[in-house]
This record gives structure tokens, C-alpha cells and sequence, in this order.
């Protein structure tokens, strides 16, 4: 049952974009087609995943025992630049395509303060190893299903008649705050 909070939590309550405001640039960057949202949300999944496992086992089997934990966001890091190398070499093998369209976005998961935030958050939050993957993933899918809503709205209005001033960028401002409001109606729910 808890599994099951930590995951809903860090999937709606908590998302990290619409609610925690993290992962802001690929989410702005990338989301002007669905598919291309989808794709950036499975390597996001992927990289999410893995580094909030990675960085736990990082931070109580190397970090702590050596009496370093203050070295926790380089090392952590290092291993989420490392797990997004892997990423983009998989991408480059298997789906040349989608590793067009992400461009200059999929590095950037490197910087991606979601990720980031989500393997601090685990160690601060008290995660063992289960809760930890649950949270990492459902935070992940999360931005997820952040991204892909956003993408499905931005592409309705591209076909939409919008104020000259409000084209682009502002009108793409403007969805995503609505739709961070809409998610803030699930802050009761757990």
C-alpha cells in the first residue's frame, strides 16, 4: 500500500513539473510534438529510474561509509551524466529518428534538475531501495504524462486562431500554468 502512495504521490500530487517546477526546460523544449514528448518522457523514465537507483546505492555504499556525503550532488551527477551517455548511445542505435528529433534536448537530461531532485529527494525523504525505484520511476512518469499533455494541447493550438501577441512562446506559458493549476486539484487526493 505505501508502494502504491509513493507512486500515485510522485506521479499527480507531487509531479516534479507542475508541481515542484523542476524539468522545466525539456518540458518547454520538447513538447511541441506528442510523439517526440513521448520519447523524451521514456528516456527521462529510463534515466530517472535507474539514477535514483544508482544514487542510492551510491550515497549508502560509497558516500557514507567513506565519510563523504557531502560530495552527494557531484556524485550524483556523474552518475546521472553517465546513465544519459548510455541513453543517447542506445538512441542513436536503435531510433535515429527520435534521436534527431530530441536533438540538443537529450544531453540536457544531464541537467535535468527532475532528475536530480527526485535521487536527492529519495535520500532526504528516508527511501529504503523498493521506495526509492517507485519514487524515481513514478516521478518519472509523472513528467511523463506532464510532457505529453502539454504536447497534445500545444499541438490543438497551433490549429487554433490565437492573438498575434500570444503566438509561440506566451500561449505555450499560459497552457502550462493552466494545466499546473489542473494538477494542483490532486493535491487533496493522498
Amino acid at each position: 500500500m505505501k508502494l502504491l502512495i509513493i507512486m500515485l504521490s510522485s506521479i499527480l500530487v507531487n509531479n516534479f513539473v507542475l508541481s515542484r517546477f523542476l524539468g522545466i526546460c525539456p518540458f518547454l523544449g520538447v513538447s511541441k510534438k506528442v510523439e517526440t514528448a513521448l520519447g523524451m518522457g521514456l528516456a527521462v523514465t529510463f534515466v530517472m529510474g535507474l539514477a535514483s537507483v544508482m544514487t542510492f546505492l551510491v550515497q549508502y555504499y560509497l558516500l557514507v561509509p567513506l565519510g563523504i556525503p557531502y560530495m552527494q550532488t557531484i556524485a550524483f551527477i556523474l552518475v546521472i551524466a553517465g546513465l544519459v551517455q548510455f541513453v543517447e548511445m542506445v538512441l542513436k542505435k536503435t531510433s535515429p529518428t527520435l534521436y534527431q528529433a530530441l536533438g540538443v534536448y537529450l544531453p540536457l537530461i544531464t541537467t535535468n534538475c527532475a532528475v536530480l531532485g527526485v535521487a536527492i529527494l529519495n535520500i532526504q525523504s528516508g527511501y529504503n531501495l523498493i521506495e526509492t525505484l517507485v519514487n524515481g520511476v513514478g516521478g518519472a512518469l509523472g513528467f511523463t504524462l506532464a510532457i505529453v499533455l502539454f504536447a497534445g494541447v500545444r499541438e490543438r493550438l497551433e490549429t487554433s486562431i490565437i492573438p498575434k501577441s500570444f503566438e509561440g512562446f506566451p500561449i505555450a506559458l499560459i497552457t502550462a500554468s493552466l494545466l499546473s493549476i489542473a494538477f494542483l486539484g490532486f493535491s487533496g487526493l493522498l
